[in-house]
């Protein structure tokens, strides 16, 4: 098979890839907020009864998570700038150790009429999260009322792409905004926002 024909193949699966996620979140506003709020019914029972939940046993007295209501318009579509010479990040956590990641690409987007500009971050660790992205951010919000080390927030990788959904209805506070013992990367300081992010889990207590 030519080299060209090859090439043109692979231009059609990564077409294919990004129609299929383009049609997957075309879901009406109504639904939308439907699956918001059937994810964070999930979580909150996974923090009253499950045994991996962070609380131990104070989940007894656990009553539910607070967030902002879901809003359509945190679920941003970022451009997508892929770090050609990568460097190690090391990022400080909550207890005073260090995580490495990998840098993997810039995330721009628009809100407010500010560019906002994201670190999208490779898992280094062995183990099943191995190169799997990780975005820890902070916001005009942070230490007021969200968590103040900083939310974060899953995204997915995809090959090839030259965006990326960044819903930030999903943003959740990471474990020690509950249990002082877990030990969380802080958010970088590209990562630190000047907009507000009213979108997502708020402050626990």
């Amino acid at each position: 098979m030519k080299a060209s024909r090859v090439i043109l193949i692979a231009m059609v699966l990564v077409l294919g890839i990004i129609f299929y996620y383009s049609l997957s979140s075309g879901t009406s506003e109504e639904d939308y907020t439907a699956l918001i709020q059937k994810e964070r019914r999930g979580k909150d029972d996974l923090m009253k009864s499950s045994d991996e939940s962070p609380l131990g046993d104070e989940r007894n007295s656990f009553t539910g998570l607070k967030y902002y209501e879901p809003n359509p318009r945190y679920r941003i579509r970022a451009s997508l700038s892929p770090i050609p010479n990568k460097k190690v990040v090391t990022l400080p956590t909550s207890a005073g150790e260090e995580t490495r990641y990998l840098e993997y690409a810039w995330a721009t987007f628009d809100l407010d009429e500010v560019e906002n500009k994201l670190l999208l971050l490779e898992v280094m660790d062995v183990g099943p999260q191995r190169g799997k992205l990780f975005l820890a951010f902070a916001d005009a919000t942070s230490a007021l009322e969200t968590y103040g080390a900083g939310r974060y927030l899953d995204v997915k990788k995809i090959p090839a792409a030259s965006s990326i959904e960044l819903d930030f209805n999903k943003a959740y506070n990471p474990y020690c905004a509950y249990v002082d013992r877990y030990s969380c990367p802080i958010p970088p300081k590209e990562n630190i926002l000047r907009v507000a992010i009213r979108a997502g889990e708020k402050s626990y207590k």
